[in-house]
């Protein structure tokens, strides 16, 4: 048989089109024996192999483009192509195909969220058999068209139907998201001009043409069987412009049930679930999941800062549904308290714990002899011993030793496998604990698992959240501490939400190492989640380009720096202008003057108790006390030991932490080469304005060089190496919260991999904008009112009254002066613009949606804020003031959103 594989490409001058495949003819995979192809003219490109009885089978291949000199190879976007060779028996096979380029954005319907979810298809995965009649071919790559549509097509020829909708070709899906019709034309060479269509099988006609111009191939001519001519397209233009869906986000611990125990449980999102396809919403969106558990307090109420990136939270676990207690008086004492908290407006972190942890033990207790009969609990913890075994240990040691801190654990502080595998011995003293953990985990797997097969049967894609960072005291950082930069730690520069930046106290990854493995620790992590997700949100995309590093002796984020970065030589610095002064530029610039403005009246006692004179009202800080951490170390020492001075040290706090900060440049020193980073925000420091006008000028152009210049290529380098790997883990669809400073290379990478970029109205990604405009965002984005670290839209209408004007007249383009609330009526402006826009998801918090009604929405806005990210010791416990099963009662609410989210093209299923 000959093949003869032609694609339709233009290239670049110097570069040349190849294909590679499974057979000898084509190199086995081996690029340097794959078929170079010729070009023929206005962009097509041909090579013909010879194939041998011995490739019957399945033929798999894929179009790579090389360069002139073969220094650069980009394979085209996509699984590889393939084709039953066994099947056919004619002496000529032709394969026309188009390249596939990574930057469609259509490339996100081959995700799990649409092929899987979305569409839904039950012949999913499952081929069907290929008619061997016809000469042609047509076929096309179509992963997320719903049940019960299919694609059919018609065309200018009698085999196609002679554009009669009523005579178009049914198509069959060939393990999707292959469509195909195989057909016979006959007659003389022509072009055969035709078109797809969506055919509905109930109403058993076409229904809609897809749009544009027709598509078309040239025929060759009847060659009596012995050419068969297999035409690929790729992708349908959906007849109502690119699908777009909606969804809604809150954290599962907000969510509010009849059956809750005072805080969301997993089981609560079935009725989030219900409530999404009720109003014809595609998604629902949370927080992190995993377990927090560090000191047992409300402390660890913050979801970002996980003792384990793959243990779900027993916070989350529906209690009654592992099981029942025996004791009837036991079971009406747990149900009473239950209702205590559950009909409380916030969550009481400790309460809700302390009940689950007393009903989970008590019922443990009762069940755990027949554990090892259980095949599903054994079986579960054999495919997730790598890190359930661990995390077991971890969280009984942290009990044991009163502390997470792994590094106070007497003969535990470095990992050690044999002997924490030892933990699950029947003989061990640690079994029956060690096996508790496990069990939770178990049935909080299970619960999870039906969460996400019912979301899936629904069609409502989950969309899980992966914190940037690792916990400081965490499993993770316990068992691998090597793939962590344990010394620095991730946090934010400033912005309008925390002017002096935000340290989460994470260390940062050491990619280097995790790249020597392939990073496996993260292909682990992401399979984990794909268990329950379909898609992700990263939480701060901008760490896998750079991350804001903060030395872990220093509290504040202005004192961070970029990681990876450039730091400026000493030579470097000297030729732009600047001769570099350690001493006045490094170090902490204390003057007499400021003192006085830090600590009047108590200046004399501040001067003696904490600073050493150099010079003429020249300061520094005394040993022991150079650093913020240790500053906040002697003053948390000094409160303890003297109680009635708390409120002196308390107001000195600041004024101490900012004069560490009074430093211009940072010295940094790796691999023996010494350089210097400029200091965030120096404008704002006293050490920069105290200098003369012409060193102002210089440090200017060095810093705007160095924060909007200097590192552009270098860190997209950086994330292209990472990110591909990671998202290549798995078919979820990934979302990039990319907020903040973003460096100008962000949006083509995450463009170029398919990463959907995050738009909030109120923080524009042009500098030269007040607002956002829904109107503007690009299709691979998700649209939203507001996050979980920001106000809701009502709060933000009521902090700043000026700024709310401009809002209402020029974004929502309302005439006279702004109502001094946020009306129902201008919630619903805000959300349709939402609704309207081009963006792939508009993604809504329950408080935006409900703040449409007047008599559903929460009576003060300033309650429904979830996180306030300059406090880090914010408490999270914010709920939905309704439960779930009065919302979805909601008949006259629910049925205005439908109405919107349909009118907006929001809720099409093609």
């Amino acid at each position: 048989m000959h093949i003869t594989f032609r694609i339709h490409y233009f290239t670049d001058w110097g570069q040349r089109l190849f294909v590679s495949g499974n057979i000898p003819a084509l190199g086995e995979w081996a690029k340097s024996q794959a078929l170079p192809l010729t070009y023929l003219g206005e962009g097509v490109w041909e090579g013909t192999i010879q194939a041998k009885a011995a490739d019957k089978g399945l033929l798999s291949y894929k179009y790579f483009l090389e360069s002139e000199e073969g220094a650069q190879v980009e394979w085209e976007w996509g699984d590889n192509r393939f084709y039953p060779l066994s099947q056919r028996k004619e002496a000529k096979l032709v394969f026309e195909d188009n390249w596939r380029s990574f930057r469609w954005a259509t490339n996100a319907y081959y995700t799990s969220a649409f092929s899987e979810v979305i569409s839904g298809r039950s012949q999913n995965g499952k081929a069907v058999r290929r008619s061997k009649k016809g000469n042609v071919s047509l076929r096309i790559r179509h992963p997320h068209l719903a049940e019960p549509y299919e694609l059919c097509l018609t065309g200018n020829d009698p085999a196609l139907g002679n554009w009669d909708p009523k005579k178009a070709v049914r198509m069959k899906a060939h393990n999707l998201p292959l469509w195909e019709a195989q057909v016979s034309l006959a007659g003389p060479p022509r072009q055969i001009e035709y078109k797809f269509g969506i055919y509905d099988p109930k109403q058993k006609q076409l229904i809609d043409f897809e749009s544009g111009h027709n598509r078309a191939f040239y025929f060759p001519g009847d060659q009596e069987g012995e050419q068969l001519i297999v035409h690929t397209e790729e992708g349908l233009r959906d007849p109502g412009g690119p699908w777009k869906g909606a969804g809604v986000a809150m954290p599962v611990f907000a969510l509010r049930s009849k059956k809750s125990w005072g805080v969301g449980e997993f089981m609560d999102l079935k009725l989030l679930v219900d409530w999404a396809e009720t109003i014809g919403m595609k998604m629902v969106q949370i927080l992190p999941i995993n377990d927090t558990t560090a000191t047992h307090t409300w402390v660890d109420s913050y979801p970002y800062a996980a003792i384990s990136v793959f243990a779900l939270h027993p916070l989350y676990l529906q209690a009654e549904k592992v099981g029942k207690l025996a004791s009837k008086s036991a079971m009406a004492h747990f149900r009473k308290q239950r209702k205590v908290l559950n009909e409380l407006p916030e969550i009481d972190y400790d309460g809700v714990m302390n009940l689950k942890w007393d009903y989970l033990k008590a019922l443990y207790k009762e069940v755990k002899d027949d554990l090892q009969a259980d095949e599903g609990y054994k079986t579960f913890i054999t495919e997730n011993r790598e890190w359930l075994i661990p995390y077991a240990a971890f969280a009984l040691l942290r009990d044991e030793f009163g502390t997470p801190d792994f590094l106070q654990w007497e003969g535990y502080e470095a990992y050690d496998r044999e002997k924490i595998y030892g933990f699950l011995d029947p003989k061990s003293p640690h079994s029956e604990t060690t096996h508790f953990h496990c069990w939770l985990q178990y049935h909080l797997h299970l619960q999870l698992t039906e969460v996400a097969t019912y979301a899936r049967k629904k069609g409502i894609v989950l969309k899980g959240d992966i914190p940037i960072g690792i916990y400081r005291n965490s499993v993770d950082a316990w068992m691998a501490p090597h793939l962590y930069n344990m010394a620095g730690q991730a946090g934010a520069p400033p912005d309008d939400f925390a002017i002096a930046g935000q340290n989460w106290g994470f260390p940062t990854y050491n990619w280097d190492r995790m790249a020597e493995d392939g990073y496996a620790w993260w292909r682990q992590r992401m399979a984990k989640m794909a268990a329950y997700f379909d898609a992700y949100r990263i939480d701060h995309i901008l760490g896998f380009f750079r991350i804001w590093e903060i030395p872990y002796l220093s509290v504040q984020g202005l004192l961070g720096h970029f990681n990876p970065s450039m730091p400026f030589s000493r030579e470097e610095l000297a030729q732009r202008g600047l001769w570099m002064d350690e001493d006045r530029y490094c170090r902490p610039y204390i003057r007499e003057h400021m003192l006085q403005e830090y600590f009047g009246k108590q200046v004399e006692r501040v001067r003696e108790e904490f600073f050493v004179s150099q010079a003429w009202e020249k300061y520094t800080f005394k040993p022991g006390l150079e650093s913020q951490r240790k500053i906040l170390g002697y003053l948390t020492e000094q409160i303890t030991a003297h109680p009635d001075h708390k409120a002196y040290y308390e107001s000195i706090r600041e004024g101490l932490l900012s004069l560490v900060g009074e430093v211009l440049f940072f010295r940094v020193e790796e691999a023996g080469h010494i350089g210097f980073n400029p200091r965030i925000a120096l404008h704002f420091t006293r050490s920069y304005q105290e200098l003369d006008g012409g060193l102002k000028e210089t440090i200017n152009r060095l810093y705007n060089e160095y924060f909007y210049h200097r590192h552009e290529h270098f860190w997209r380098d950086q994330a292209m190496v990472k990110l591909p790997a990671i998202k290549a883990a798995t078919n979820m669809l990934v979302c990039g919260e990319d907020l903040g400073m973003v460096p100008d290379c962000v949006p083509g990478v995450m463009e170029e991999l398919g990463i959907l970029s995050l738009e909030i109205q109120r923080m524009p990604k042009a500098v030269d904008r007040e607002f956002g405009h829904p109107a503007d965002a690009p299709y691979l984005s998700v649209v939203t009112t507001s996050s979980h670290d920001m106000s809701t839209v009502r709060g933000w209408w009521e902090e700043d009254r000026e700024q709310t004007q401009r809002f209402f007249n020029q974004i929502l383009s309302n005439t006279g002066e702004a109502p001094a609330f946020c009306e129902p009526w201008i919630c619903e402006q805000v959300v349709a613009q939402h609704l309207w826009s081009p963006s792939m998801w508009a993604v809504f918090p329950v408080q935006d949606l409900l703040a449409m009604d007047a008599g559903l929405r929460r009576e003060n806005p300033l309650e429904e804020q979830i996180n306030v990210p300059a406090n880090p010791q914010h408490y999270w416990r914010y709920r939905l003031h309704l439960n779930l099963e009065e919302l979805l009662k909601e008949k006259g609410f629910n049925e205005k959103l439908k109405s919107l989210v349909e009118k907006t093209g929001r809720n099409r299923a093609f």
